[in-house]
Order: C-alpha cells, then sequence, then structure tokens
C-alpha cells in the first residue's frame, strides 16, 4: 500500500471512495447528510484547494482517502474512507498517520474532526490513535447526528 498526495485526476476515484464506504450505512443519514458526505466530484476538486488530500492505492487502486483543512482551532480531518474491501488492512490507520506528519509539520495544536456515532469502527479506530470526544459542536449534519473528537499535538 502507497499513501500519497491526491490531484485533481483523482477526484473521480475519492468519489468513488466516499460512495462505497458510506453505501452500507446510508439509511443512517438524512438525505441531506448522506450528500454532504459522499460529495459529488466538482466538491472534491475544490477541496483540492482548501487544504491537502491524500489517497491510500493498493494495487494501483484507491482504496481510501483523508482530507485536511488547517483552522485557527488546528487541523480539521474530513472526508476519512475506506471501500469495504480494504477494510482490515490499516488503510485508515495509516491515512490517519499522514495527516498527522501534515498536522505536525505546520505547527497545529490539534487535530478534531466530526463523525456519526453509528461509525463504530471508525470511532475506535480514532480512541486508537489518541482522538478523545470533547462535546463540541457540531452537534448534526443536516439531522444527522454528530460527535466531535480531537487529539492534542505536541508542539
Amino acid at each position: 500500500m502507497r499513501i500519497r498526495r491526491a490531484t485533481e485526476g483523482d477526484a473521480p476515484s475519492v468519489a468513488s471512495v466516499l460512495h462505497d464506504a458510506f453505501a452500507e450505512v446510508d439509511r443512517l443519514y438524512t438525505r441531506a447528510g448522506y450528500a454532504a458526505t459522499t460529495l459529488p466530484i466538482e466538491h472534491i476538486r475544490a477541496r483540492l484547494a482548501e487544504g491537502p488530500t491524500w489517497v491510500a492505492e493498493d494495487e494501483g487502486h484507491i482504496v481510501g482517502t483523508v482530507a485536511a483543512v488547517h483552522t485557527d482551532d488546528g487541523v480539521y480531518v474530513r472526508s476519512m474512507a475506506v471501500r469495504p474491501a480494504a477494510r482490515g488492512k490499516h488503510v485508515g490507520r495509516a491515512l490517519m498517520l499522514q495527516l498527522e506528519l501534515f498536522a505536525v509539520s505546520t505547527d497545529a495544536s490539534r487535530m478534531y474532526l466530526s463523525t456519526t456515532p453509528f461509525l463504530f469502527a471508525a470511532i475506535r479506530l480514532y480512541e486508537s490513535l489518541g482522538f478523545r470526544r470533547t462535546g463540541e459542536p457540531p452537534d448534526e449534519l443536516f439531522g444527522t447526528p454528530l460527535v466531535t473528537m480531537a487529539k492534542p499535538l505536541a508542539r
């Protein structure tokens, strides 16, 4: 497996990963919440200008993705997703560790994210990496419940 920065040409594959990763839980989202989670290609291209996105490749195929935005509060983690067929291969962990290297290199004080409370495996991964629930907003995404998690970084 290889982790690399995404390019504009990767946008269709990133969109496909998001759709594949969240398809099995789509019924747990509101329609608008699911649409905001499984972004269309043009939104992914726009996000590439807002901050780095990484992809995980396995045998030449993109199997996972994560994006980051540097904010006043730290580095915000977004759109972390792994195709179901690639789960259990530590793809999510590798992507999150790459993102953490980025966050540390920018002198961010913390990494933080919002996730849905029904993504149990993702929450276990985040907790294993040192993230803890903060109780901070946002509490929902277009009616879909959210929890915020953060990890302090050594500066």
